[in-house]
């Protein structure tokens, strides 16, 4: 058995994962799963650089997390970063910040291999049950990207686009630093076509509509998931493997796109760091499974964290 620390940085949070591995059980058993909104890539979409307060945010956090990781004894660390810094000028502050604070280079992997972790942590464990038959198309809805990737007891074909919930919201709903409150109808359609470009992208290499089970990742599904369920807080037990109909999807969708900040924000089981970001993050899972012709989706708080976790058994 093997204690690995696994490290996610994405647009919007950077999450934690300390876990035991045991290759030859098959089996990841979490010590700590932790998640903090950093919102690393703040205006990156419109500047094409990591600004200095999410630089700072985002080391912060690194520094709790070398706590903890300290703390449980991980033997192995891996740190992995996703979209925002692909795409930003000025990375190297990032990296070299990082490295000082962990030890570590974080790695910034393609979409491709974003997509490969994913598919790997949310599938572990589907295989084989007759109520959710492959092949699975696992779309992991970020704050910058949505990687889609098909697969059965491997991957098949992966995509990663540029559409996320973060940089829907900055590019359509912020003008002159105000998020629309709430979005117009214009603004929605705007949204809904970028979606749908990077939806006829992503389909050029992956047969999205020959999946069986839709399996959703990331925090705009399993916040959906949570108003679905109806939930008085977070509850990530309750929130895994949940199976949130396509009628109760499009309902909470309308709902979080015409609805003010403080009605959001008085959601119970949404975090105030998404209050801004779950409407386009909503409609982006919306338009996915409406594309694919998804009667459900099946929600997994097991994810590319998984994933990383397995690669360093």
């Amino acid at each position: 058995m093997t204690r690995v620390a696994a490290i996610d940085c994405g647009t919007n949070s950077i999450r934690l994962l300390v876990a035991d591995v045991d290759p030859v059980k098959g089996t990841l058993t979490d010590l700590d799963r932790r998640m903090t909104i950093v919102r690393l890539g703040q205006d990156v979409d419109r500047t094409g650089r990591l600004a200095p307060e999410a630089l700072e945010r985002t080391f912060a956090a690194c520094r709790a997390y070398a706590a903890v990781i300290e703390e449980h004894g991980a033997r192995h660390l891996r740190f992995v970063a996703t979209s925002a810094s692909r795409d930003a000028e000025n990375r190297e502050d990032f990296v070299r910040g990082v490295r000082q604070i962990l030890g570590v280079d974080p790695e910034v992997i393609t979409g491709d291999q974003e997509a490969e972790f994913s598919f790997v942590g949310a599938t572990g464990g589907l295989t084989g049950r007759s109520d959710l038959p492959g092949p699975y198309l696992v779309v992991d809805i970020g704050g910058g990207s949505t990687e889609f990737v098909v697969g059965e007891d491997r991957v098949r074909a992966a995509r990663s686009v540029d559409i996320g919930c973060v940089r829907m919201t900055e590019r359509h709903l912020v003008h002159g630093g105000t998020v629309a409150d709430p979005p117009t109808p214009a603004q929605v359609a705007a949204i809904r076509a970028d979606v749908e470009a990077a939806l006829d992208l992503a389909e050029r290499s992956v047969p999205l509509r020959e999946a069986r089970t839709l399996v959703g990742l990331a925090g705009s599904v399993t916040t959906v998931a949570g108003i679905a369920l109806d939930l008085p807080e977070y509850d990530s037990t309750a929130i895994h493997h949940a199976r949130v109909p396509y009628a109760r999807v499009r309902e909470i969708t309308e709902r979080l796109l015409t609805s003010t900040h403080a009605e959001r924000a008085a959601i119970p089981v949404l975090h105030p760091g998404r209050v801004d970001v779950i409407g386009p993050g909503a409609l982006v899972l919306l338009a996915i499974m409406e594309r694919v012709g998804a009667d459900e989706v099946l929600v997994s708080e097991h994810d590319i964290l998984d994933g990383i976790g397995w690669s360093l058994a």
